[in-house]
């Protein structure tokens, strides 16, 4: 079997990037031959350095780099994306059974996908977000800070302010998702979801085109070492970009109220505002070792009170593996993963729930039975990477239908341990 995985990126700086990378390395170990590409030039991690990944760069700009009108246009409809992508794939050695896409926003632009729809292969995308729907692709409202119940594109839509920017910026935003809906249109599409409430969420509201729906849970590696003891822990820990939206504040405030700590990992538009909070700790974006030292030194719960429909943030189910309790919001798609009151906390995305939870784990029998719970629990049913990879070679067999073993015959995995090919 050949995969095509298609991302902007190929160093994991959010959680995109982290499972794209994942699951091509999970599908090599798994005897899958990967064609990685990656649009935007820069770094690759590790992770593809296997014999059975070949990776091609397509050098392509981030599209809001260009500045004004250029970047508009580009984020609209980016034809040089849809050019060096025809051609990367036309100079494969051997047509892939699938292709998988998980980022398109920052370089790639609507304009890809005739391009892979007409590439001969199944097309899958997972969705990390909701930008295949909605125009600020989460479902929120900035300007209100609130989630969004309005109909993508409809009337109501347009004329809310709810883009993160600025209303030149949603009106760019909104093409974009006018095009994307006509491209789509009449084409076959397989979406991935990582967590039942992005399927709840989205419904029929994708306008305008069909899609197949299917559920993969992202992958996690488990952390190397012994367990966490979180009733050793002093503080509340929050991993992630320091946002409104993902409810960084709110850690802030609601441990200061539960009279604990707040241990901040990360960066964002609030680090400045958290630095200047009385017993707040902002340390950075760390490399994963250091992260998950600290948290086993230092975390009492790992907090995940997203004010948006987050689909999974992956720092919770790596706390939970670790054996960290956790306090999800209720928005989240993560929150599945927890058990309330049984291996941490699911509560609106509010002050005073928060608070009570966190005051809860104040008690260090809590804070150690959640936690030992959470640990028991996640490897019983693991989301390891392994399993994320056998679910991904059944879906791609799946979507090959009966001509897979022939497209198979006589092809040689060999033929894609190449060394990494670029720009296209």
């Amino acid at each position: 079997m050949h995969v095509v995985i298609l991302a902007e990126f190929a160093a994991a700086s959010g959680g995109a990037e982290k499972v794209a990378l994942e699951s091509a390395r999970g599908l090599a170990e798994a005897g899958v031959a990967v064609t990685y590409i990656q649009a935007i030039a820069g770094p690759a991690d590790p992770l593809l350095d296997h014999g059975r990944i070949r990776r091609i760069v397509l050098g392509l700009p981030d599209i809001w780099s260009l500045g004004g009108v250029r970047a508009a246009a580009a984020g609209i409809w980016h034809a040089a994306a849809s050019r060096r992508l025809a051609a990367a794939l036309d100079a494969l050695p051997v047509r892939p059974d699938c292709i998988h896409l998980h980022q398109w926003t920052r370089a790639l632009s609507p304009a890809v996908f005739p391009v892979l729809s007409d590439a001969g292969a199944p097309l899958v995308v997972t969705l990390h977000d909701y930008a295949i729907a909605c125009p600020n692709g989460v479902y929120y409202r900035f300007d209100r800070a609130e989630p969004c119940g309005l109909a993508p594109l409809s009337a109501a839509c347009l004329a809310a302010p709810c883009d993160p920017r600025s209303r030149a910026h949603k009106l760019v935003r909104v093409a974009r998702t006018a095009v994307l809906r006509r491209v789509l249109r009449g084409r076959p599409l397989h979406v991935v979801h990582v967590c039942d409430a992005s399927r709840r969420l989205l419904g029929d509201r994708l306008g305008g085109f069909a899609a197949t729906h299917h559920r993969i849970d992202n992958p996690v590696r488990i952390v190397e070492g012994p367990p966490a003891d979180p009733a050793r822990g002093d503080a509340i820990a929050y991993v992630g970009r320091l946002t409104r939206e993902k409810g960084a504040d709110l850690v802030a405030d609601a441990a200061r109220a539960a009279g604990l700590p707040a241990l901040f990992i990360g960066a964002g538009p609030l680090e400045a505002e958290l630095r200047a909070r009385p017993g707040v700790a902002v340390i950075g974006w760390q490399a994963p070792e250091a992260v998950w030292e600290m948290l086993r030194t230092r975390a009492r719960a790992v907090a995940a009170p997203s004010r948006w429909y987050e689909t999974g943030p992956l720092t919770v189910y790596e706390a939970l593996a670790a054996g960290i309790p956790v306090v999800a919001s209720d928005r989240s798609g993560a929150a599945e993963k927890v058990r309330h009151g049984q291996t941490g906390f699911v509560v609106a995305p509010g002050i005073a729930p928060l608070a009570a939870a966190f005051t809860a784990l104040r008690d260090d029998a809590c804070a150690r039975t959640l936690g030992a719970e959470a640990r028991a629990r996640f490897h019983a049913v693991p989301m390891s990477l392994a399993s994320h990879a056998a679910a991904l070679t059944s879906l791609y067999a799946g979507l090959a239908g009966p001509v897979f073993g022939a497209m198979q015959h006589g092809r040689d995995a060999t033929a894609f341990c190449a060394p990494e090919i670029g720009p296209v």
